[in-house]
């Protein structure tokens, strides 16, 4: 496996990417928002431009040491990571509203979840092209999940469920000592000599299961278009990276793009298809990223002009 990530990348390309990431998050928790506060729209506009601004400039660097085709895949994979990480904004803020989370305590559960994002993702990553590289026939069954699930999320409009009524909340509740009053401040509170978990532990355990099940669609999608585990990689963390900031950007405005889903449904189905046909039918990289591209601003486009109110009259 080693060999794998070596073969991908030199050792200091590895180790120099981590070492910026945690860089980022320190600055981002240790110095602007070491203070809890509510991010203004502001505040999240100029970190999301920040974060995409640096997507690019790494995606320069792709571009310089590797050429055109390397470069291509990784944004690519950004494009599409980023885009069906949308998806999950949507999640958060069920789950924020279903544990009356305040907005200035919700960066923090959101930078924590970072972490966890990159060990889960890194594993699933490994696992995902070691497995496509191994056994060929991989593709198809990855191709035919990706198709299954995007015909579902298009045909199958399911209702919001509440987060803090599901198995994984009432298993944790039962097992480890919960106060349900232990507010939002830490992740632990100690009661007569006791510690507890509170349910800030709780959003954040949600919030990185909610991102493990994401993964499952997205990290497969990311491999139908480059089976390198550094592009890979690398194009999902700063896509994670970002969506932090682009949540508290978007998160008052998600009622305005309720056609993204639709959008969202029809990449996956596109993606499984080119997997499972790319034996006999070569797609370009570059024509791929104009079709996601397409139909994520049609999406967004049809969300303006016919917005949700609308839906009911026609």
């Amino acid at each position: 496996m080693v060999d794998a990530l070596l073969q991908a990348a030199p050792w200091w390309a590895w180790a120099g990417f981590h070492a910026f990431v945690f860089l980022m998050l320190a600055l981002d928790l240790g110095v602007f928002n070491r203070k809890v506060h509510a991010p203004s729209v502001r505040e999240a506009a100029v970190w999301s431009s920040v974060w995409i601004c640096l997507a690019l400039i790494f995606n320069a660097l792709i571009f310089q040491a590797e050429g055109t085709q390397k470069a291509l895949e990784w944004l690519t994979g950004y494009v599409l990571e980023k885009s069906l990480s949308v998806d999950n904004l949507f999640v958060f803020v069920l789950v924020f509203q279903s544990f009356q989370v305040d907005l200035r305590h919700q960066h923090r559960v959101l930078f924590w979840g970072v972490f966890g994002a990159l060990i889960m993702r890194a594993a699933m990553i490994l696992a995902g092209t070691a497995l496509l590289n191994r056994f060929e026939w991989m593709m198809y069954v990855f191709g035919g999940f990706l198709v299954y699930t995007g015909l579902k999320m298009l045909l199958v409009q399911g209702e919001d469920t509440d987060p803090t009524q599901n198995a994984m909340v009432r298993a944790f509740k039962r097992i480890v000592p919960y106060d349900e009053n232990g507010g939002h401040e830490h992740f632990w509170v100690v009661r007569e000599g006791r510690r507890f978990a509170t349910p800030m532990l709780l959003v954040l355990l949600t919030i990185e299961v909610t991102d493990l099940v994401f993964a499952v669609d997205s990290i497969p999608a990311v491999l139908a278009v480059s089976r390198d585990p550094f592009v890979v990689y690398t194009s999902n963390i700063f896509a994670i990276m970002g969506l932090r900031s682009l949540y508290f950007l978007l998160a008052k405005m998600m009622d305005r793009f309720h056609r993204l889903k639709t959008g969202l449904a029809v990449v996956l189905a596109f993606v499984g298809v080119k997997m499972c046909i790319a034996n006999w039918v070569h797609i370009p990289v570059q024509y791929s990223l104009l079709v996601i591209a397409a139909i994520l601003a049609g999406s967004v486009v049809a969300s303006l002009a016919w917005p949700a109110e609308q839906d009911g009259a026609e």
